[in-house]
This record gives C-alpha cells, structure tokens and sequence, in this order.
C-alpha cells in the first residue's frame, strides 16, 4: 500500500469516528493502527464492525467481507466508504438492514 493510500485511509478512519463523536458516541480508530490485523478500523457504534474505504474505487462485497471478518459476537459488519468530493456512505447486508429498521419502523 502506497504512502498515499495509507495517509487516506487514516484520514477516512478519523473523520468516521469524528462523525460517530458528532452522534453522541465514543468513536475512535480501532487498533490496528498498531499494526495488529484483522481488527475493525473505528469502534464506538454498539452493534457494529466497522470497516473505512476512503478510496474512489470501492470492492464493494471484499469490504463487506472485511467488516464482517472483525466483528464480533452480536455484531453487524458495516461499511463507511467515502469517494472525493462525495458524502459517506453506510454498505451493509440487506437482511442487516430490515432488522435494524423494523426496529425503527415496525412493520
């Protein structure tokens, strides 16, 4: 991995949890900015595993996969990815998703 994307990744890790931290959670980088594998690249949002591409071409379903190989126990494997320019964006597994919105938004 280039410098650059390295330098963008961090960045991307940051503004997601700046944005976690704007919702009222306790959003941070994971720990594998220490060089540990395999961890999830923000924590803080309860119930996720949080996976960060700052990156304008995304492997979508290799991300996912990514998220869904940190989580742990409960959790659901959730991707932020961000182009230049763009809003982020939230990816994560459709049947993941009508469960936390039936919780919302009963049917």
């Amino acid at each position: 991995m280039g410098m650059l994307s390295k330098r963008k990744g961090k960045e991307g890790e940051r503004e997601v949890a700046g944005l976690l931290r704007q919702h009222g959670y306790e959003g941070r980088r994971g720990v594998q900015y220490r060089g540990l594998e395999g961890a999830q690249d923000v924590v803080g949002l309860p119930g996720a595993s949080i996976e960060v591409k700052r990156t304008q071409r995304l492997d979508l379903y290799g991300a996912l996969e990514q998220a869904r190989a940190a989580r742990l126990e409960g959790e659901v494997g959730v991707v932020f990815h961000r182009r230049n320019a763009c809003d982020w964006v939230v990816v994560m597994d459709a049947h993941d998703f009508m469960r936390l919105w039936s919780k919302v938004r009963p049917a």
